[in-house]
């Protein structure tokens, strides 16, 4: 069966995205959208609307004064681990990557959770967090994992440890 990659990150911003301390980041935002859009191996990013202040709430249970106004959040779908590899590391995005510093805090934890959809399925919000908050707190498995530490799509159907969601 052929499988999509879906990915998404989070981190605490300096500010608001239209405080002059996110200038930077601001000011380059619609440039890196348009370079994945148009990269090799891109299937879908989540509309604007859809990554609001009212849908990251599912959030809240994560973070203690928990302000989606400085929540960064992606997430988007790509062809293969390598494609999603070659944007992120290896195109203008790997500058911010770099320069990041600059507009985003650290987050303790995991950032960034990575896991196989069959075509055509545009995971939630709700989706993303608890895929994120399952390698918060397992660590890469099969079921989430992360560039670092990732897992061919065939993994979960051969039957590799890893702990269900329903374990916790």
């Amino acid at each position: 069966m052929i499988y999509h990659l879906a990915h998404t990150n989070i981190a605490w911003m300096h500010g608001t995205i239209d405080e002059p301390v996110m200038a930077g980041m601001a000011n380059r935002i619609d440039e890196i959208n348009r370079l994945a859009e148009e990269s090799r191996g891109f299937v879908w990013r989540i509309p604007d609307s859809e990554s609001s202040s009212a849908h990251l709430e599912v959030f809240r249970r994560d973070f203690p004064g928990f302000d989606p106004a400085r929540f960064f959040y992606n997430m988007s779908v790509w062809e293969s681990l390598e494609e999603l590899r070659e944007y992120t590391l290896f195109s203008a995005h790997a500058e911010m990557i770099y320069e990041r510093r600059q507009w985003l805090d650290s987050i303790a934890g995991a950032n960034v959770a990575l896991w196989w959809i069959p075509p055509g399925h545009r995971p939630s919000v709700a989706e993303s967090a608890e895929r994120l908050r399952y390698v918060r707190q397992f660590g890469p498995t099969p079921y989430a994992f992360t560039l670092r530490n990732s897992f061919p799509p065939d993994a979960l159907s051969r039957g590799d440890r890893i702990r269900k969601p329903d374990s916790e």
